[in-house]
């Protein structure tokens, strides 16, 4: 059984699995704490620019925009820390949940924009 762990891991020996265990259970929290650090700064930015502009299509755009620059920043945060190509998906899926957030804020502005015609008929 060990062979074939250490075959399909590509490790020397067994107890590097529990290293690599232990350490991708502290990227994992890593990342859910990134994640939820840039969905409040994107969502705090976004609400500072539907204060500025008034609308909230400006607000679901700014928070379009910071979701691809989150997700760069990101990806760049995981390649340096993992040090491994496939750690871009890391960052990419920082930037995917940014990217649910900002529809989630346009399907509000449209469903405000709905009730806000009706109202007014």
């Amino acid at each position: 059984m060990e062979f074939y762990v250490k075959v399909i891991l590509g490790i020397g020996y067994f107890n590097q699995l529990i290293i690599r265990r232990g350490e991708l259970k502290k990227m994992a929290n890593f990342f859910l704490i990134l994640i939820g650090f840039f969905l409040i700064i994107s969502n705090i930015v976004g609400f500072i620019s539907y204060k500025k502009k008034k609308s909230l299509y400006a607000a679901a755009f700014t928070i379009l925009i910071l979701a691809a620059l989150f997700g760069a920043i990101g990806g760049i945060l995981a390649l340096w820390i993992i040090r491994e190509a496939f750690a871009i998906f890391y960052g990419l899926q920082v930037g995917y949940y940014l990217l649910i957030n900002s529809a989630i804020v346009l399907l509000l502005a449209v469903i405000v924009t709905v009730i806000k015609q009706y109202n007014n008929k």
